[in-house]
């Protein structure tokens, strides 16, 4: 066999004196300019090149035969033009130690990125959904590139390819048994019956164990909220002084909430909330948004941080004690007489009530396709069927520009939104050629992809899937834009819904006039406006939602025709 004899080859670390870019490897000849070398195609038996290993930098040649088995990828060809001396070596030794260290932080980064893009159980953002599905590889037929969507007309198709294909399909309730089936230690703490005499849902459970033992002391809203222990440490003073003997037998009275205030996010709920519970009969829970429903209950604490332990119905519960003794009053030494308010009423805010069944993949355990085939309502219902609902809804584009300030931690624009929304709608719509609406809406993958929350605009898929179990007797519904023009107005239509007494002027307006709460902040407000092609992408986006929530709701007002600025 033939040797090259005139052209020394060796393999080498990448920061290793690289060979000229004027000068062809193997022949000598002159490369043309971008043009790489490439050893593919043919079995090259004819020919040995003299190698040096990765990591041998004094360089001694090995003599090896190249066939047609794969080179190393950490290989480089290179011309041996004059032997190594000892500053080369130093050189080599330095570089090899940058791109060692180069390269284990290129390693780190690829593992800790598959771990989370894996979904492990601690990695709820960007966990797959058990219908695992490809159009997020393949965002379907309209496919472009996510990071120069600026084609206004191109975004128009992919809006009109969404619209095409809306709809709204009543979905299948499911029987009583399969919704305790999915929790039946909640259903075996709270009695289906309540208090007769008692407005507010309540019950007296009996109390077990040393009663001189912390009864808060496992709660873990306290174990990840300071301002919970703090409240925690007040009820933990005054628990034995409500305690009522009977029988022989301790017992503590329980209560769940009479009305929730159940979204939307962005909306004006904290707003509703700071002014309802200046009403003299009305108790909050200890914290506006406990998100028990939606995610405390399956053990998500923070939506950035994965899983923990599952919060206790009981956990829930400790949250209202607070409202409890005051329903309750001091118990009798005799345990006899009634509760000493028993008008009033207990309300919970949390506004991812209405929309957030992000959780419901791991409590199926991933057995189910499609959609969600218990959902947070039919709980609620299942345990309170008489329970009162308050939605708060604004116009749905300008909910969303919101909630990306608010939201939003750096580099927030209104360019930065529009491409957000761009990216969003083309995720959303990758999802409709393969699924139905109501499975993308409550799509966790989907929903974690989108870079901005479209899904929660959608108010009227979650209205009527709330309908299908509650009357529209119970669910009252406001617009944000007519609570901000007049706020005694739609303070009393919450008054009348859950039947309240009669206020005196003073608190009549106090709680009306007021400041408003949660506004937006100086800093966001500097932004300005979104552009005027990503509100025109948007209206034309939300457009059919709103019609069919209009006509619902038999209110024109909720096709949000007219722009408002809140």
């Amino acid at each position: 066999m033939q040797k090259a004899k005139d052209v020394g080859v060796s393999a080498t670390h990448h920061g290793c004196r690289p060979p000229p870019a004027s000068q062809n490897l193997l022949s000598g000849s002159p490369l043309l300019p971008n043009t790489a070398l490439r050893l593919s195609g043919g079995t090259m038996t004819q020919m040995d090149y003299r190698y040096t290993l990765l990591d041998d930098c004094h360089r001694k040649p090995l003599l090896l035969q190249v066939d047609d088995k794969p080179v190393n990828l950490f290989a480089v060809l290179e011309v041996k033009r004059e032997p190594p001396n000892r500053w080369r070596i130093r050189g080599c030794f330095r570089k090899i130690r940058l791109y060692s260290f180069l390269f284990g932080l290129t390693v780190t980064f690829f593992i800790m990125a598959s771990y989370i893009l894996a979904g492990d159980k601690k990695g709820l953002l960007l966990t797959p959904s058990p219908y695992h599905f490809s159009s997020l590889v393949s965002p379907g037929p309209l496919t472009f590139n996510l990071t120069a969507v600026k084609d206004y007309r191109q975004i128009k198709l992919v809006v009109k390819s969404i619209t095409s294909k809306v709809e709204f399909r009543s979905r299948q309730v499911p029987e009583r048994k399969a919704v305790v089936n999915t929790e039946p230690h909640i259903f075996s703490v709270i009695p289906r019956h309540f208090l007769p005499g008692i407005k507010n849902p309540c019950w007296y459970q009996e109390h077990v164990g040393n009663i001189s033992s912390d009864p808060y002391r496992t709660n873990l809203y306290g174990h990840y909220s300071g301002r919970f222990r703090l409240e925690f440490q007040q009820l933990r003073n005054v628990f034995r002084e409500h305690l009522l003997r009977h029988d022989g037998k301790l017992y503590r009275m329980r209560c769940l909430p009479y009305f929730y205030i159940i979204g939307q996010p962005k909306c004006g709920t904290t707003d509703l909330y700071d002014r309802l519970r200046l009403h003299p009969d009305v108790k909050f829970t200890i914290f506006k948004e406990p998100h028990w429903w939606t995610r405390k209950r399956c053990g998500v604490v923070r939506m950035s941080d994965g899983f923990h332990n599952r919060f206790p119905v009981e956990d829930y519960l400790d949250l209202f004690d607070q409202a409890a003794y005051r329903i309750q009053g001091k118990p009798t030494p005799d345990g006899s007489g009634g509760p000493s308010h028993p008008n009033i009423v207990v309300g919970e805010a949390s506004a991812s009530t209405m929309w957030d069944n992000n959780a419901w993949v791991y409590v199926f355990n991933n057995t189910t396709e499609g959609e969600p085939p218990v959902l947070i309502q039919d709980l609620i219902h299942a345990l309170q069927p008489d329970a009162r609902l308050i939605v708060m809804l604004r116009d749905p584009v300008e909910r969303l520009y919101s909630d990306y300030l608010y939201f939003g931690i750096v580099n927030k624009s209104a360019e930065d939104f529009h491409d957000k929304v761009s990216e969003s709608l083309q995720l959303f719509e990758g999802c409709l050629t393969e699924f139905t609406m109501r499975s993308c809406v409550y799509n966790t993958t989907v929903n974690n992809a989108m870079p901005v929350r479209l899904q929660v605009g959608l108010y009227i898929v979650y209205l009527l899937d709330w309908l299908t179990v509650f009357s529209r007797e119970q669910i009252l519904v406001l617009r944000l834009e007519d609570h901000a023009s007049n706020r005694k107005y739609t303070m009393h239509k919450v008054f009348d819904f859950l039947s309240l007494g009669p206020l005196t002027k003073e608190k009549e307006a106090e709680i009306t006039k007021s400041p408003a709460s949660n506004t937006r902040r100086p800093a966001d407000k500097n932004l300005g406006p979104m552009l005027s092609i990503t509100r025109e992408i948007l209206r034309d986006f939300y457009k059919p939602f709103n019609v069919k929530l209009a006509k619902v709701l038999q209110n024109d007002s909720f096709l949000w025709e007219k722009s408002s600025k809140l």
